[in-house]
């Protein structure tokens, strides 16, 4: 490709000049290439535009590699025009860029387009704006200025997510290292509890073995006493009898009258055996049964990823209640806050369930259920406009979180507050648990995933899940 060729090129172009110019540097033509399209490029720039596209840099046709030929008659002109006797290279101004097409100096900018262009350029930006170079720099630079000041508030705001990413990979180390502890400390509770059920089932054992080999044994003693008494019996019988004919005689009917045996034959006693079914016959099953005594069961948890900063719960997640401080917590995109809500961490999207929650003397809470897209990150009003359906106490009064906010007339002060969902029909129930009493039903069209929300207050009394009922069914 030609370079510094026609810098000196005279300020007004001939028409042979723009003829003899490349559409790509704008420099006259340096062994110029043709395509089957017609046009010519120099062969340096027709080069590298193929690494870029394999398509005409004016018209856009493709075509391949091979098919450029050499333009000899394009390149003689051109070497022609630059050895004309007339031409001498002219000398620009140090520091002055020219335009590639009138090769004078770019002198105006045009806002619109956002490039430096020459008076003869003035054609090509009619209705635009133009102004001296002077001036639009510092239009331009302004308009730099005003991003770099949004980019620098965007990058305070990168460091400052960088630095929350940073501490939420702590934080998950901790709650790693926690549940760690957790399942280490109930799977060790199980088993001692397990150990215990085994001693219990090994002394069974043992002492049901003692008392049958103690039987056994006395059945024996007591058969081997029978079997020396025959055992006489029977040797007198033979001694009787190897006497003479008139002394046996004589003997035979005192002989004949001890000739007796009136024990019954030893027999095994009924269940002399261990009972071994009872005590390996569904053994696993007998055991997990037993275990129900030493487990709970909740329907519902709460979900700690949700809490907000100010609630703090216990270790298995089933109660909760207004933390000391601010915790320091991920401002995750699923935490309530600055709202004081929690949500369970079951969710929902058919099908019947319930769950109680022990709201106990506390002056205000707010139970109920809600959409998955519940606001989060902002105030807001409680009511199925917002996706959520619950009713509360504040101020002494219950009501019913709907649009109209009405009151619920209870009789007696409710502390354990029964939510029964039914999704297929649309009917969330509220009832007072202890009393088995239907408080109130909110109707909708659920269409989104459901889940149990708790609003439990600011207070040092804790909110709790009530644990569900286990039963163990056979058939």
């Amino acid at each position: 490709m030609a370079e510094n060729m026609d810098e000196g090129m005279p300020e007004e172009p001939l028409p042979i000049q723009q003829d003899l110019t490349c559409p790509v540097c704008q420099c006259i033509f340096q062994d110029p290439v043709l395509l089957p399209c017609s046009h010519s490029f120099c062969r340096e720039c027709l080069r590298r535009s193929l690494e870029v596209s394999r398509r005409c840099p004016v018209c856009r046709e493709p075509f391949e590699g091979t098919q450029a030929i050499s333009n000899r008659s394009l390149r003689d002109t051109a070497e022609s025009f630059l050895k004309q006797a007339d031409w001498r290279p002219k000398q620009s101004r140090p520091g002055t860029e020219m335009c590639n097409l009138h090769l004078k100096p770019l002198e105006l900018f045009c806002e619109k387009d956002e490039e430096l262009v020459c008076v003869d350029c003035v054609t090509l930006h009619v209705s635009h704006t133009l102004k001296p170079v002077k001036e639009g720099a510092p239009i331009c630079k302004k308009y730099l200025g005003d991003k770099v000041q949004i980019f620098e508030k965007k990058l305070k705001k990168y460091k400052k997510t960088s630095q929350s990413f940073k501490s939420a990979l702590e934080y998950i180390e901790h709650q790693a290292e926690e549940a760690e502890k957790q399942i280490k400390a109930e799977i060790d509770r199980l088993r001692q509890v397990l150990l215990k059920e085994e001693a219990l089932r090994l002394k069974a054992l043992a002492n049901e073995k003692e008392e049958k080999m103690a039987n056994m044994q006395e059945l024996i003693s007591q058969t081997d006493i029978e079997l020396t008494d025959l055992n006489d019996l029977i040797d007198t019988l033979k001694k009787e009898m190897g006497r003479e004919d008139l002394p046996f005689l004589r003997n035979f009917k005192e002989v004949n009258a001890k000739a007796v045996w009136t024990e019954l034959d030893p027999s095994f006693c009924f269940r002399a055996l261990l009972d071994v079914s009872k005590h390996v016959g569904s053994l696993g099953f007998k055991v997990w049964k037993n275990m129900q005594a030493h487990v709970r069961y909740y329907p519902v948890l709460f979900d700690p990823n949700t809490a907000s900063p100010w609630l703090s719960l216990n270790a298995d997640y089933t109660s909760v209640k207004e933390s000391a401080e601010r915790l320091s917590v991920p401002d995750s995109q699923e935490r309530f806050d600055p709202c004081v809500f929690i949500l369970g961490a079951q969710s929902y999207s058919s099908g019947k369930h319930k769950w109680d929650i022990n709201v106990g003397d506390n002056p205000k809470w707010i139970v109920g259920v809600c959409n998955e897209t519940v606001i989060r990150k902002k105030k807001f009003t409680v009511s199925p406009a917002r996706g959520v359906w619950a009713i509360g106490l504040s101020k002494g009064v219950y009501s019913v979180h709907n649009k109209e906010r009405t009151e619920l007339q209870v009789q007696q002060r409710p502390e354990n507050i029964r939510i029964k969902l039914n999704l297929d029909k649309g009917e969330v129930s509220f009832w007072d648990g202890g009393r088995a009493k239907h408080l109130v039903t909110l109707t909708h069209k659920f269409e989104e995933r459901i889940f149990p929300i708790f609003g439990p207050g600011l207070h040092t009394s804790p909110v709790s899940l009530v644990p569900g009922k286990i039963a163990v069914h056979t058939s």
